[in-house]
């Protein structure tokens, strides 16, 4: 009877081991492949400065695109923000979930199985990625819709012509995709601008402006542009003008030999 109870609960014993290795997903290995992309991890080193450089804080609501064990959301929890990870392997979200319960993070830490081309993260403020080149162009136009001033991060890989706002390379922790890509959604103001003194018309090609100011009958050039989400900056003559665009709306303030001053647009 002593024999036949050992034996039981030796075999109890394998069953909850085997049952707990079910359940419990082992780490990945770099290289692991995935749907999109292999699983590589983003050094801490890096990570920390991805998540500096999008000025990540508590009022923030961040999506990590392809989340792989977490690190990334867990990162920017602990700052105080809201973090999400879509990642399609079932597994990695279930390791990822552990791993910021560990954390003590998952009150504002969580993560989806799902694919990134069938997501909805239009409610981000930031976007962080270590995706291959041809995914963030595939992903690109969805990532221009997104509200002006959203502050996207990539690891290494490019938008190719649409240039990053800030490009950093960390050193010494890191000794492999060590550089940090940072783009700002910018405003869509192309078109034709109504002032009171006058017109303004504008093109864009992403957060690169050119064009002109027609005031009391002369055109004077745009120059010196630079759009950063909804903060527009230029100057015409001698004057530079700053504002905030609001959809159709442009206010901000002129600065000329005389001083400061109010200016006004509105898109026709």
């Amino acid at each position: 009877m002593k024999i036949a109870g050992f034996l039981i609960a030796v075999l109890w014993v394998g069953v909850l081991a085997q049952d707990q290795a079910i359940i419990t997903p082992l780490p990945p290995r770099v290289g692991q492949p995935g749907k999109d992309v292999s699983w590589v991890p983003t050094s801490d080193a890096l990570l920390f400065q991805m998540l500096d450089m999008a000025h990540v804080t508590s009022e923030d609501y961040l999506i990590d695109l392809g989340s792989g064990d977490g690190r990334t959301v867990i990162a920017a929890a602990t700052r105080g923000a809201r973090a999400l990870g879509i990642e399609y392997d079932a597994s990695l979200v279930e390791l990822a979930t552990r791993n910021a319960a560990a954390k003590g993070v998952s009150a504002s830490a969580s993560f989806v199985k799902a694919d990134l081309f069938e997501s909805d993260f239009s409610q981000a403020t930031v976007i962080t990625m270590f995706l291959l080149p041809e995914i963030n162009l595939k992903l690109r136009p969805r990532l221009l819709e997104l509200a002006p001033g959203t502050r996207i991060v990539s690891n290494t890989f490019t938008m190719e012509e649409w240039n990053p706002d800030e490009t950093t390379s960390v050193h010494g922790n890191c000794f492999e995709w060590c550089t940090a890509l940072l783009w700002v959604v910018p405003a869509k103001i192309a078109g034709v601008w109504r002032l009171p003194q006058g017109s303004m018309t504008l093109t864009q090609e992403f957060q690169r402006i050119k064009g002109s100011l027609n005031v009391g009958g002369s055109t004077v050039p745009i120059e010196n542009s630079r759009l950063r989400g909804d903060h527009i900056t230029f100057t015409a003559g001698r004057f530079t003008y700053t504002g905030t665009v609001a959809g159709d709306v442009i206010q901000g303030t002129i600065t000329g030999p005389a001083g400061d001053a109010p200016w006004t647009a509105k898109r026709n």
